[in-house]
């Protein structure tokens, strides 16, 4: 039997191999999933450290779990702000994009593979979304900057348009097993997981700032672990009520993450790593599961199914989903070419596995192919894409603000963060010469990645930070100084 031990063994040291190769090949550009999967393939039965797993069952729990906390991760980073803007287009993407995606592939595979309409539907169905991990890894690891928009639309595409997938994946199941069902009986099964996703996600993402704030939590250290068990209870909750989990959770991120509560950073940065973490375990366990040997003997059929989905399906499915919308030609092939399989079709290639669905194995065996082909060929040409497009713009280096202050939103004090502008009359000037009200100070000043405790004769430079401890009261005359200066 193997004990606990020899598994923390093991799985640490597939984490830590993960990790240093995406430290040593970051700058070549290789996808984290492809790496991370290629490290579970290579401890698996088929290659060198002869790892044997075959559970299926823990394998899609493990993946379920880790989307729970990717797609949290990925709504406390999404900028409610930039995203509202677009949110029509992304709901449009995330349903009727999805549903002509599965139905465009359900066509080809029973045209081609001469099988049945639903079972082609299930194929489609699985392989119909872009991956929320894929996605946010790629966008943020390659420091990529798109213009217009696109970023957000983007990110909240593939951060709700997983429930359609799994609406259309379980609903095809159910209709290949028992006939007797109806389209009535999907109709309602997805309005009852669209309906209750989303209000159950609104209200608690608004009960967990609520409570963040109210509770006056003994140890800073407790507010990641209460947002995690949270975040969570929001998933188990939804789901068991037959509600879509997934679109539950990442509601509720974007709306903590537009939201002020206490120890905002902490709960963010403590997120970021548990999101890699989720993608690493995500991605080793995938890669242990799958046998290297059987995907060879069908990667001629996963090959023309990777061609018609990236370069027939998805851009049928973007250039109609967006008609109503004024997006030009070039943005809307550079969504089409962004459409990212990941993680999410592999798990929901395991629901006909564990359902029993006839020729279960050959669905795995191609969803992951594609899955591979997608992450190779599109993960790895988004930069050169969107600068051939003429889309790509200037990414501005991220500023690290290493200072953080815990105040309770009740009290008179807050912190504030203002970049000297470059065009500033404080250029130069010493900080005593900007007159601050009394009640206000200047305690940290973040300088070319150095961090830097001021005096009053402290001279300012463009591009510096601030950090500024301050009486509530005296913001508005605080901004007016930066303003006219």
């Amino acid at each position: 039997m193997i004990t606990i031990d020899y598994l923390l063994f093991i799985a640490s040291i597939l984490i830590i191999i993960s990790i240093l190769f995406t430290k040593l090949l970051d700058n070549i550009g290789i996808p984290t999933l492809l790496l991370f999967i290629g490290v579970g393939i290579l401890a698996g039965s088929e290659g060198i450290g002869g790892i044997f797993f075959n559970n299926t069952s823990l394998a899609q729990s493990i993946g379920i779990l880790a989307l729970v906390f990717i797609l949290f991760s990925g709504g406390l980073s999404t900028s409610w702000h930039d995203s509202k803007k677009i949110i029509k287009p992304a709901i449009s993407l995330a349903t009727i994009g999805v549903l002509i995606t599965a139905f465009t592939i359900a066509v080809f595979v029973m045209l081609i593979f001469k099988t049945s309409f639903l079972w082609g539907l299930l194929i489609g169905s699985v392989i119909s979304s872009t991956d929320a991990a894929a996605v946010f890894s790629i966008l943020s690891s390659n420091n990529i900057g798109l213009k217009n928009n696109l970023k957000p639309l983007l990110e909240l595409e593939s951060g709700s348009n997983d429930p359609m997938a799994v609406f259309l994946t379980i609903g095809t199941i159910e209709l290949i097993l028992a006939p007797q069902k109806t389209i009535f009986n999907l109709i309602l099964f997805f309005l009852l997981q669209m309906g209750l996703g989303t209000l159950i996600g609104i209200l608690g993402g608004k009960l967990m700032v609520f409570l963040t704030n109210k509770l006056k939590l003994f140890y800073e250290g407790i507010y990641p672990v209460f947002t995690l068990a949270m975040a969570a209870l929001i998933y188990s909750l939804t789901s068991v009520l037959e509600g879509s989990g997934f679109l539950a959770v990442y509601i509720a991120g974007i709306i903590m993450g537009n939201s002020q509560f206490i120890q905002k950073k902490t709960v963010i940065r403590f997120f970021d790593g548990l999101s890699m973490l989720s993608q690493i375990s995500m991605f080793l366990t995938l890669g242990l599961l799958v046998f290297p040997s059987q995907i060879i003997k069908i990667y001629g059929l996963g090959l023309l199914l990777s061609i018609v989905l990236i370069f027939l399906a998805r851009p049928l499915s973007v250039f109609i989903s967006l008609l109503p919308f004024k997006f030009n030609f070039k943005e809307k092939l550079f969504i089409s070419w962004i459409g990212l399989r990941g993680a999410v079709p592999i798990i929901l290639a395991t629901f006909p596995l564990l359902s029993g669905v006839k020729n279960s194995s050959l669905i795995f065996n191609l969803v992951f192919f594609i899955v591979l082909t997608s992450s190779l060929l599109q993960g790895w040409s988004l930069n050169y894409v969107a600068k051939l497009l003429h889309l790509s713009t200037v990414m501005p280096k991220k500023k690290r603000f290493p200072l953080e202050v815990d105040l309770d939103f009740n009290e008179d004090a807050d912190i504030m963060e203002f970049i000297v502008p470059y065009n500033s009359e404080m250029v130069g000037k010493q900080i005593v010469e900007l007159n601050f009200p009394n009640e206000c100070r200047i305690v940290l000043i973040v300088r070319r990645e150095n961090n830097i405790i001021p005096s009053g004769g402290t001279i300012l430079e463009q591009g510096d930070v601030l950090s500024i401890l301050f009486n509530k009261n005296n913001a508005k005359e605080i901004k007016e100084i930066f303003v006219h200066k």
